[in-house]
């Protein structure tokens, strides 16, 4: 059963029930839930969500990979798909499909995101997307397996690099909480 705006909404109020501090930041998630908007489609352009795994080795280090259109590196992720059940297994979903490790090896570190992100997108006419926001739930999972096979049309390298390397300060700080 595809992801709803009743599962989004859901999994939205238990984060900031955990992080209200937040409540500002992603306001405008909850406006397009409140509008109705099928925040779950990759197009509604106003903002759609997505799903992002920190995968963490034994040693604390977090998978990157280096993003072939953004030419930029990244944690794993992407857009929800009509199959997939929830944000989790989204999450779960993109890890595979990017760094080809399957779900057999990977454990949740729990069932609720332990971050969502905002952030912009730049336009792309190859496909026909003008630039918008992405609100990226974000899932902590761990692994003792290493990268198996990366999805060459989006993804050209996979690097294993500390926590503390991670951009996002609160997203760092979480995980770095997390694997201790």
């Amino acid at each position: 059963m595809p992801i709803t705006a009743a599962d989004i909404r859901e999994t939205l109020d238990d984060y900031l029930d955990a992080h209200p501090n937040e409540k500002r930041r992603l306001a405008s998630i909850l406006e397009l839930l409140d509008a109705d908007a099928d925040i779950a489609s990759r197009n509604e352009f106003r903002s759609h969500v997505t799903a992002g795994a920190i995968l963490a080795d034994p040693p604390g280090r977090i998978l990157h990979i280096h993003h072939r259109a953004l030419n930029r590196w990244l944690l794993p992720g992407g857009h929800v798909e009509a199959e997939d059940s929830s944000l989790l297994a989204a999450a779960q979903r993109e890890l595979t499909e990017e760094a080809g490790i399957v779900a057999s090896v990977v454990i949740p570190a729990g069932h609720h995101p332990v971050h969502i992100d905002a952030h912009h997108i730049p336009a792309n006419p190859t496909k026909r997307e003008p630039d918008h926001r992405h609100f990226d739930f974000r899932y902590l999972f761990r692994t003792s397996a290493d990268v198996v096979e990366l999805q060459t049309e989006e993804v050209t390298a996979a690097a294993w690099r500390h926590a503390d390397t991670i951009e996002n300060e609160t997203l760092r700080n979480r995980v770095l909480d997390a694997l201790r």
